[in-house]
Parts: C-alpha cells; structure tokens; sequence
C-alpha cells in the first residue's frame, strides 16, 4: 500500500510519526556529550509517539489489515515446537 492509498488521517500519523523519528534522531549527541532536551520534553515526545502508534493501529484494524512484523522477503517463517521449553 502506498502512501496515497492511505486515508488523510492515516497520512497524518505517518508524517508525525517519521518527522518526530527524524528530529529525534538528529538531535541524539554522541555518547558523553549532554542531551540538549528534557526530560519532561523527552517524556512527552514518547507519549506523542505511543499514541501515534495507538491510533494507527486502530486505524490499520478498522480497515482490516492484518497487524504484521516488519521482516526481509526472503525470510522463511520459523516455527519452534513449544516441547522445546517444557521443563524435565
């Protein structure tokens, strides 16, 4: 599905959620150096983040789209037998 396809709404919480990622990641200092946010503003960007997260979710099962894990095309699903965790 491209991005098109998507409904406005949908189109939105993508947007927010990638230039939030962006910033985030541009903004991150080199190890040792001081974070130049704080903490209450790093809280809130979660919070903003996590209900991007929540509403997209929603949004994808209200359309029916199945919830899938992002994974490489040649991957072969892995299925381990749940006798492997039983105890002796």
């Amino acid at each position: 599905m491209s991005f098109s396809d998507l409904s406005k709404e949908q189109q939105i919480m993508v947007s927010m959620r990638k230039t939030l990622s962006n910033i985030i990641r541009e903004i991150t200092p080199e190890p040792g150096t001081v974070y130049p946010l704080t903490e209450a503003t790093v809280k809130d960007v979660r919070m903003c983040l996590a209900l991007i997260t929540a509403r997209e979710q929603e949004l994808a099962e209200d359309k029916g789209l199945a919830k899938e894990r992002p994974h490489f095309s040649d991957e072969q699903p892995k299925v381990v037998p749940i006798t492997q965790f039983q105890r002796s």
